[in-house]
């Protein structure tokens, strides 16, 4: 979140910690404005009555995508430069469905449940103790889990790396994807939204 600032000495640890505190405040409010502090908010995507999570997460990925694209073919950015987390697809594929499976059953994902504990939400707070519970005996059980953490080792790649693609290509057929998908989500709310009470 502070790159390139802190990558070329802007400012140093404390001040970056400092930076992150109020992005990360500037976030949950942006959450919590948007109705992604409740849990009816978030699970009704699963009910597929309300696709709003959905639609915003594809947004973020699109507009961070094509920001990045844009900006490295214009000479601005670097993409050699851009961290990006090594692949281990089988822990990363049990991983998805843990997180998926959590976000069903308690309402929320580790970034809405600080949202809603912190606005007061009992069920928020309950959902961030686990959250921390989980952390806690996954690094206890570090060790016995060590091999299944580093299967299925891809290295370093990238979607256009993965499908032998041009990465332009890619990023076209990426938004063709969120086009179709947010008029299939707007379909599937009119589809599946609850009968209106008549007055």
């Amino acid at each position: 979140m502070t790159a390139p600032y802190y990558k070329f000495g802007a400012f140093g640890d404390e001040f970056s910690l400092v930076v992150a505190f109020l992005l990360g405040i500037g976030f949950g409010w942006a959450l919590e404005r948007a109705g992604f502090g409740s849990a009816r908010k978030l699970t009704a995507q699963f009910y597929l009555t309300d696709l709003a999570v959905f639609k915003v997460m594809f947004t973020a990925i699109v507009t961070a995508m094509l920001g990045v694209f844009y900006l490295s073919w214009a000479g601005f950015m670097d993409l050699s430069l851009v961290y990006l987390e090594p692949t281990h697809i089988w822990p990363m594929i049990v991983g998805g469905l843990v997180l998926g499976a959590g976000f069903i059953v308690g309402g929320y994902c580790p970034g809405t449940s600080v949202v809603a504990a912190v606005t007061g939400r009992l069920d928020g707070l309950v959902f961030l103790v686990g959250v921390f519970a989980g952390i806690l005996v996954f690094g206890e059980a570090y060790p016995l889990l060590e091999g299944f953490f580093k299967a299925g080792s891809m290295g370093t790649v990238t979607l256009p790396e993965v499908l032998h693609l041009p990465y332009g290509l890619v990023v076209l057929l990426v938004v063709l994807m969120a086009i179709g998908g947010f008029a299939g989500a707007s379909w599937l709310e009119r589809r599946f939204a609850p009968p209106r009470e008549e007055a």
